[in-house]
């Protein structure tokens, strides 16, 4: 019973360097997106409690997530993870240009005015890039 429980927890440390990082990478992608969008989405949505935001910049986060969930699955190391980890950050400010300049050119000015679907497209396009991130790193 012992071994059994000791084998449980053998990778312990190993969970907690990797989740200990992921969540540093999610605050580093929650600032480089935050800079690289031209509105304030905390200001939106802490403040003016726009719906709009909190659904875009929320999918935003979780098709990082997802993608960063693919790179932990898939690496061969910890630089190899965080190698990946920044490749994902990428394609998620890639999926925001995406949107923005080709099809919703006036995106930031309608997650402003609060437009849900507005923040539901943001949403549904940062979760395709991030599950399509995730699927790409399993080659």
């Amino acid at each position: 019973m012992t071994d059994t429980i000791l084998e449980s927890i053998a990778g312990l440390a190993n969970f907690g360097i990797y989740f200990v990082i992921s969540i540093l990478m999610l605050f580093v992608f929650k600032f480089i997106f935050t800079a690289i969008t031209p509105h304030d989405e905390w200001l939106l949505v802490k403040e003016e409690k726009n719906v709009a935001a909190a659904i875009g910049f929320g999918g935003s986060m979780v098709g990082f997530s997802i993608a960063l969930a693919g790179a932990v699955s898939n690496s061969a190391n910890l630089i190899d993870f965080v190698v990946w980890g920044i490749v994902a950050i990428v394609a998620q400010g890639l999926a925001f240009a995406l949107l923005r300049f080709t099809f919703m050119p006036r995106i930031v000015k309608r997650i402003e005015d609060n437009e849900v679907s507005a923040g539901v497209m943001l949403a549904a396009m940062s979760l395709s890039v991030g599950l399509l991130n995730a699927a790409c790193m399993s080659w």
